[in-house]
């Protein structure tokens, strides 16, 4: 199975930023939310966003629950926020990868990255110079191989992302880091930044936005990250300051179509969003309000 070969999918930047748009949407499995993934594809699609992304494709089935996505809908990209380096051997990984790139051109792109400490401590393994497992695992992987980008913070990741794949998939970020990212990545290379964001304004939609930040704001490499844009121990705690919740997790349509645009603005190609709800839960009902919420700054992007 690994054996076989593609031709080489010659998916470039400039046909994935064409075909990407401007706006898509970040979300859980939908299966493991009890939705039809084919289905709720359409719905993505239909409401006027570009692609889906999903992350935890860290295992063969995880990857080949992403195949409804491209089956369910005509024009979507899917990709993979993210495939971890230490779940997977880059020759297993490239020749599945590359199937699905195969089976429907110009619409998959696999999004590696190297994860979290408490995460991979878990599997038994030791969480170490993270930037050169991940040098590894590209030097490793067949020359021959679906569209590439890497989930990149730091300095480091970015040049990576720039020297050796399509770009950057950054999660959990303010604009600012945007704009770093897109002074490290060049002009060149896709900027593909993540922006959760809850569609009620006032105390719910803060109280849904906090309940979403807490979980990454225990993960090291988000905090270490936030640090680098002025964000402090108070910003951190207690689910994130307003500051830092307003930067990361705007909630509120004046809000949500300000930042978006933020992220345009400083470079991003593509925005995905992520509707969070009650328990900062994804809200999958959320479609059609969201896309209208920055339908302008699409269509001015």
């Amino acid at each position: 199975m690994i054996g076989y070969r593609y031709k080489k999918i010659m998916t470039t930047t400039g046909e994935l930023r064409h075909a990407l748009g401007r706006a898509g949407i970040w979300m859980p499995p939908p299966a493991a939310l009890g939705l039809d993934p084919a289905g709720y594809a359409g719905e993505i699609e239909e409401a006027g966003f570009g692609s889906v992304w999903v992350p935890g494709v860290n295992a063969p089935e995880n990857l080949a629950a992403l195949e409804p996505l491209l089956s369910g809908s005509a024009r979507l990209v899917a990709g993979t926020g993210i495939a971890s380096v230490w779940t997977w051997t880059p020759a297993d990984l490239a020749a599945r990868a590359d199937r699905l790139a195969a089976a429907y051109p110009g619409r998959f792109v696999l999004g590696l990255g190297v994860s979290h400490a408490p995460l991979v401590e878990r599997t038994g393994q030791a969480y170490e110079r993270p930037v050169a497992r991940m040098r590894q695992f590209l030097d490793e992987l067949p020359a021959e191989r679906a569209p590439l980008v890497l989930a990149a913070l730091g300095p480091k990741m970015l040049e990576l992302s720039r020297d050796r794949t399509l770009g950057a998939h950054p999660y959990f970020t303010p604009p600012e880091h945007t704009a770093f990212a897109r002074s490290v990545l060049g002009p060149g290379p896709l900027l593909i930044p993540e922006l959760a964001v809850a569609l009620a304004a006032g105390a719910e939609g803060r109280a849904a936005a906090r309940a979403y930040a807490k979980f990454y704001l225990v993960l090291p490499n988000y905090t270490t990250n936030l640090r680098r844009f002025g964000f402090g121990d108070e910003d951190l705690a207690d689910g994130g300051s307003d500051r830092l919740i307003s930067a990361v997790v705007p909630s509120g349509p004046e809000a949500i179509r300000a930042r978006f645009r933020e992220h345009l603005d400083a470079g991003a190609d593509h925005v995905l969003l992520q509707p969070v709800g009650e328990a900062g839960r994804f809200a999958p009902g959320q479609l059609a309000e969201l896309a209208s919420v920055v339908a302008d700054a699409i269509r001015n992007g």
